[in-house]
Parts: structure tokens; C-alpha cells; sequence
């Protein structure tokens, strides 16, 4: 069973543990994946390119929508080079949702398809960014600030938001962990009818993950941050998790969601769902969350037809 160590930050980059497996994950198997990835502004699509060319995806980044109908014509004429391919489409070349219904239409009707990636995070935490980095928006020269600009973005990139298979919220997430979310929705040998389940913890006062479709709030639970033996400790560690597990409704809760997802697991994936994301939140997402879900997952590993892996998003604050 692979384990995250505890608080080291080596350790913690990425702070994902899969409960049912006892090796790596291993690298995607399908090669004619084609994938787009858009969003917003300094949400992490260069990152997000970045890993998929290191896993020998052919990657173009800024490709105008106009091109895209050109991109598939290569891969119809047999090319190898771009048999797995991940572009970027965003708002630099204008919006993209109306290349990508096109481009998904005619991948449909070759027996093929087309997943779409879309990153977006918090207006503060893109600010924070374009502070950081000192680049312009692309869209600042036609609007009357950086906020402004953001707000106008989000709008218009709301039709491609809307067709995407996957919604990442990129908000307080290292490049380690951004990494960990990408492999985890890639096509990897699982069976056809698996579903994946996702367990990530967060803290409330740093924002609930926007893409999670089960949220669980365990502040409920006595909170060891007051104890002062475990208040530099992580749920990850022995102490920690022993103090949250001591409480009856500790375990109450674990029997009673691991109840939850064993009803309705099946019912998803008989409605075609492939990927169930579970968010567990305390304070500070530190303590309470990560001893819980680190449990939860391995109770919920068990489950026939599905994958399980556990996220801690706030290991690295």
C-alpha cells in the first residue's frame, strides 16, 4: 500500500496516496488520446501542456480554433507524431467553444473522441498570480484593469467551461498537485467500466474545491489543532489520526459515507459517470480531513469496479 510520508515537503508534493494499489500509476495506454485543455488566464494550461508533452503527448499551445479543423486533418492522414496530442485553446485566439463542438462532431462520427480539460481558479488567487509573475492579462489592453479583464474572461469562456469533461479548480494547488489531478482523469488500464473516486481534503477558510460533486464538512469533529503535541502534526500521522479516530462520531461518519458511496457507485456508473470526486473539509485542512480520508479511502479502495485515490490539498501551506 503506498503511503504519503508524513509533513515531509518532498513528500507532501503532490500529497496523493491510492489506497488499492501497491505501485506507481502507471502511464497512459491510450495512444489516440486527444485532448484540449482551456481556461482561464494564469490557471496553470502551460503547466498543465508541460506534463502532457513529458508523457509524449504532441503539444501546441496558443493553436488558433481556426487550425484545430487542420490539426485533425493530420491525424486522419495516419501521422504517428500526433496520435496522442494535447493542445491548448484559450482566449488568445479567441473563443474556442465553437472549433471544439466542431472538432468533437467530426471526432464522433470517426468512432473517436475529444476530452476537454478546463482549469479556472479564484479571482484573488489569479491576481495574486499575474502579481507574482509581472505578465499582463491577454485581454487588459481592452478592459480598464487586471480584475476587470479576469471578470471578462470568465464570461466569455463560459460556453467552453460548459462543454468540458473535466472542471480543475487550480486555487491554492502546488504544480506537484496540479500534476496528480491531470494523471489521475488520463486513460490508464483500469476496466472499461470503473469508476474512478476522488477524495479531496481542503480547509473552509481557504475555499471549497469547486469541482467536487460530494462535499462533507467535518469540523463537527474536536479539532487536535488545540492540543499542543498536535498542532504541528498532520492527520497523516499516527497521534493525529489516532485522536479523531478515538471519536464515536468519527467512525459513525466513515460508516455512514462509506454506506453512501457503496449505494450509489453502482447507480453512477450505470448512468455512464466515470469520475466521482469526494471533498472532505475542516478548518484548515490540516488535521481532521486528511485522518478521515485517509480511511475513508482505504474502506472505499474494497469497493468492486472502482479506483480509488486521496488528495491533500493543503499539505504544502
Amino acid at each position: 500500500m503506498t503511503r504519503t510520508a508524513p509533513i515531509e515537503r518532498e513528500a507532501a508534493a503532490g500529497a496523493v496516496t491510492d489506497p488499492g494499489a501497491d505501485d506507481a500509476r502507471p502511464a497512459p495506454h491510450d495512444d489516440r488520446h486527444f485532448v484540449v485543455i482551456s481556461g482561464l488566464s494564469g490557471a496553470g494550461k502551460s503547466q498543465a501542456s508541460k506534463l502532457f508533452e513529458d508523457l509524449g503527448y504532441a503539444c501546441v499551445d496558443n493553436l488558433p480554433p481556426e487550425l484545430l479543423d487542420h490539426f485533425l486533418a493530420l491525424r486522419r492522414e495516419g501521422d504517428e507524431r500526433y496520435g496522442r496530442a494535447a493542445l491548448v485553446l484559450d482566449i488568445r485566439a479567441g473563443d474556442p467553444a465553437p472549433a471544439i463542438e466542431r472538432a468533437r462532431r467530426a471526432l464522433a462520427d470517426e468512432g473517436a473522441a475529444l476530452e476537454l480539460i478546463f482549469l479556472e481558479a479564484s479571482d484573488a488567487s489569479l491576481v495574486s498570480r499575474f502579481s507574482e509573475t509581472r505578465h499582463r492579462h491577454p485581454l487588459e489592453e481592452t478592459r480598464s484593469g487586471l480584475q476587470a479583464s479576469i471578470a471578462d474572461e470568465r464570461r466569455r469562456l463560459s460556453p467552453t467551461r460548459q462543454l468540458a469533461d473535466h472542471v480543475i479548480d487550480t486555487t491554492g494547488l502546488s504544480i506537484g498537485q496540479l500534476k496528480d489531478r491531470l494523471l489521475s482523469i488520463l486513460p490508464h488500464e483500469v476496466g472499461h467500466d470503473d469508476l474512478r473516486i476522488d477524495i479531496v481534503t481542503f480547509g473552509f477558510k481557504y475555499g471549497i474545491p469547486l469541482e467536487a460533486d460530494l462535499v462533507f464538512d467535518v469540523r463537527f469533529l474536536t479539532n487536535p489543532y488545540w492540543e499542543p503535541e498536535l498542532k504541528a502534526l498532520s492527520g497523516l500521522e499516527p497521534p493525529v489520526r489516532d485522536f479523531v479516530m478515538r471519536q464515536p462520531a468519527a467512525a459513525r461518519f466513515l460508516e455512514l459515507v462509506a454506506e453512501l458511496i457503496e449505494l450509489t457507485a453502482p447507480a453512477y456508473r450505470m448512468e455512464g459517470k466515470e469520475h466521482l470526486r469526494l471533498a472532505l473539509g475542516c478548518t484548515g485542512g490540516y488535521h481532521r480531513s486528511i485522518a478521515l480520508a485517509e480511511e475513508l479511502g482505504r474502506r472505499l479502495a474494497a469497493l468492486p469496479d472502482a479506483s480509488v485515490r486521496v488528495y491533500h490539498r493543503e499539505l504544502e501551506r
